[in-house]
């Protein structure tokens, strides 16, 4: 078994613990394994242990477990969890195992979405990308026909219902292996371990209600997509998955792999390390600094002139400075940055939705506590970074967003309610837009409760 430096904790920025584990030396390799099975139970497994120890012999690989799971700490709402959350622990991870730029490795689908949203959002720590069997969104639409249909989703949920509340003799997910008792006591243990039913539950959730398409441009590192089709009839549904990923990321690479088992370490878990391993070790790129995923807020005064009318300039003035220092202890708590006073509001962005829908909505209501009626508009996009200022699409489709919106109200657009899927958060259609200087009608939403 390959030597381990035990499980250590990382510390968020809202204060929770993360356990992690750093296994081997060379190039820093963040491994992202999805499945709930804590750090400890991940290298004693029959074969999930092999497979660390392998990527161990070329990489210093880093693991975690995601608030909820395995060792570290619980989630407090449940309903209110988002990949947001797991996102923070990552960077939390990184910063403790003193980790810069790293090669990030989504060991199963569900470890994509960490590893896709980390290697857009934050691309100043990520170098290089490796994903298997990756897939941007689980349900099946008229423009996604290879995702799940509704009914294939209430079935997975029962599955998930039966593993974990009644204990049933869930079927091993590795075809592979279907036989091998020792893997399948393994499996059944670790994951009613790693994750309580209700987080289970919520977890799969999540991800069956997310979209990450609007991510994929976004991400610019060089990017190894690996795959294994399985068993029939689902081998023609993973391959178009895989392939609308590996289209729509600037440069990726995919490499199919014999076998059919859908995660990474069962199965020919070598022909992966060494796929990685010569992926790791090659050549060095840096990742271009000049653009990045975020969530971009605009914020307007309403009624601004006849306001300054009544009250004059000098009394206007001290308001909107007033205005102005509540804007700006709202983004200090919420991890918000600002771009630019636009005398009548605000520009700025946020390394995840879910947090700028809550400043958002926060802004709102320190504006009527000062006497003040505000909109707001969030897009979720890729903006480019000029500076200290921003520009692209992203940010002129944020900006008609908010001129869209109704005074006191956040308006959102679809790309914002699709990646806050599982929070908790609520949202009122507000049906499609024309938005000036945009191509196409825009489906817009307004936060509620």
């Amino acid at each position: 078994m390959v030597p381990s430096a035990g499980t250590r904790y990382a510390e968020t920025t809202d204060g929770a613990y993360v356990a992690y584990q750093v296994t081997g030396a060379g190039p820093d390799l963040l491994a992202v394994f999805a499945h709930g099975i804590s750090v400890e139970d991940q290298i004693a497994g029959p074969t999930c242990g092999p497979f660390i120890e392998r990527l161990s012999a070329f990489s210093r690989v880093i693991r975690f477990d995601r608030r909820g799971t395995g060792l570290s700490d619980p989630i407090a709402r449940i309903d209110e969890t988002t990949w947001e959350h797991w996102l923070d622990d990552a960077v939390a991870v990184l910063d403790a195992a003193g980790a810069t730029a790293v090669t990030v490795f989504a060991a199963d689908m569900p470890a994509g979405v960490v590893c896709m949203l980390l290697t857009a959002s934050v691309p100043r720590r990520v170098s290089r990308l490796v994903l298997f069997n990756p897939n941007a969104r689980w349900r099946s639409d008229r423009d996604y026909p290879w995702g799940l249909s509704p009914q294939e989703q209430e079935r997975f949920l029962d599955a998930i219902r039966d593993e974990w509340l009644r204990g049933g003799p869930t079927p091993l997910p590795f075809p592979g292996l279907a036989g091998d008792e020792t893997l399948a006591r393994w499996w059944r243990g670790a994951r009613r371990r790693g994750m309580s039913p209700s987080v289970a539950g919520a977890v799969y959730r999540t991800g069956m209600a997310s979209d990450l398409r609007v991510v994929l441009p976004s991400i610019r590192v060089p990017t190894l997509v690996l795959t294994r089709p399985l068993a029939s009839p689902d081998a023609d549904r993973l391959r178009q998955r895989v392939a609308y990923v590996v289209a729509r990321i600037p440069g990726a690479r995919a490499v199919e792999l014999a076998g059919e088992d859908p995660v990474a370490y069962v199965g020919d878990h070598e022909a992966v390390a060494r796929e990685i391993e010569e992926f790791v070790t090659g050549s060095r790129s840096t990742p271009p600094a000049d653009r990045a995923l975020a969530t971009v807020m605009f914020t307007d005064l309403v009624g601004s002139t006849e306001q300054l009318t009544r009250l004059g300039d000098r009394a206007w003035r001290h308001l909107l400075d007033a205005h102005d220092a509540m804007i700006r202890a709202q983004l200090a708590a919420h991890r918000g940055s600002e771009v630019k006073m636009t005398g009548d509001g605000v520009v700025a962005t946020f390394d995840g939705p879910a947090r700028a829908i809550s400043c958002a909505r926060a802004v709102v209501d320190g504006a009527a506590a000062l006497g003040l009626t505000v909109r707001v508009g969030l897009h979720t996009g890729e903006v480019e970074l000029r500076g200290d200022d921003i520009g692209g699409l992203t940010v002129h489709i944020g900006a008609r967003v908010a001129q869209s919106a109704g005074p006191s109200e956040v308006l959102v657009s679809r790309t914002v309610v699709d990646l806050v899927a599982g929070s908790g958060l609520r949202f009122a259609d507000r049906g499609e837009h024309e938005l000036k200087g945009v191509d196409g009608p825009w489906r817009l939403y307004a936060v509620v409760g």
